[in-house]
């Protein structure tokens, strides 16, 4: 069998759709990834917080507010970092039915939301963003899927077995001739799910320090995204010769782990180290929006402090 036949079975193929149609809607499955990450985020983040005593409400809450700005955060941090694309039309800027949206801007500007909702409910943000950490990369290893239907985002040529077979007219200039890429969508998606395990392992531990968890997510999640955006072609606005992209990897990881640094050196108990706050925000018996709240998520909610933080770790 020639090489170059067993070199393209053994691959992975690229769908040949991107949408499906239900009746006169037409659902771009791009979206559909997307829209699963998040739901499967709020399941675990619930679960997660759950666990620590707080009501599981609570993140729904924090989600009806932190989604819609995560989006709007990721497609800002595309724009903004892939501007020439639009420069002709920049009202394509607004389409996001094709793909870019920009994690690390949708983390940035979801996180803010979420800490202000968090803090306009009394609840201790530190502790609730330990609770959300694992449940992040998850949804970012599901919405990932959507670039492999939109045979988008993929890396350089590679021999390797799992190489990924791209449609050619999906293929950028200067390699018509090579047939499977490297599936860094496939790459970062299991870098994600084996940050999430390695986070909820340390997490139970029940050595780290509130906003830790947190810390390390991002810190995790910058080295990941370092290589992946090394191996990918795909066109991207440059600074000094690099991917704007990999300089922000480097900045954000270089960042969380001088924040990691100094929590950890900072001595036990010292009164500065935030509002980690207890594992048990409020009392089971106030679970639920106080009378008059129900239509604003973001409203404060008065509970009582729970017990000790040791008893209730997950």
């Amino acid at each position: 069998m020639p090489a170059a036949l067993v070199h393209v079975i053994a691959s992975i193929p690229s769908p040949s759709f991107n949408t499906v149609q239900l009746g006169p809607l037409t659902l771009r499955l791009y979206g559909l990834c997307i829209a699963l990450g998040v739901v499967a985020a709020v399941v675990i983040a619930s679960k997660r917080w759950e666990e620590r005593g707080g009501n599981p409400d609570d993140i729904g809450a924090l989600a009806i507010w932190a989604v819609p700005a995560g989006v709007i955060g990721a497609r800002l941090y595309h724009v903004a970092t892939d501007w020439k694309t639009y420069r002709n039309d920049w009202l394509e800027a607004f389409n996001i039915t094709n793909g870019g949206l920009g994690i690390p801007g949708g983390v940035a500007l979801g996180a803010v939301v979420g800490l202000w909702v968090a803090k306009r409910r009394g609840l201790p943000r530190l502790s609730l963003m330990d609770a959300v950490a694992p449940a992040l990369p998850v949804a970012q290893a599901i919405g990932r899927l959507g670039n492999w239907f939109n045979q988008e985002l993929f890396g350089r040529p590679t021999s390797l077995p799992w190489g990924l077979r791209i449609d050619a007219d999906k293929i950028p200039p200067g390699y018509a001739t090579d047939r499977t890429f490297h599936p860094t969508f496939l790459y970062e998606a299991l870098w994600n799910l084996a940050l999430a395990g390695l986070l909820v392992w340390l997490d139970r531990k029940k050595r780290l320090r509130p906003g830790e968890v947190f810390t390390l997510y991002v810190l995790g999640y910058a080295i990941g995204r370092l290589w992946v955006e090394e191996l990918r072609i795909d066109a991207a606005s440059l600074l000094w010769g690099i991917r704007v992209n990999i300089w922000m990897s480097v900045i954000v990881g270089v960042i969380a782990a001088i924040v990691f640094t100094r929590n950890r050196l900072r001595p036990a108990g010292d009164p500065d180290g935030g509002d980690g706050g207890p594992d048990l925000p409020r009392d089971e018996t106030n679970r639920g929006e106080p009378d008059g709240q129900d239509d604003d998520p973001a409203a404060p909610v008065v509970g009582e402090a729970g017990p000790d933080r040791r008893s209730s770790r997950s």
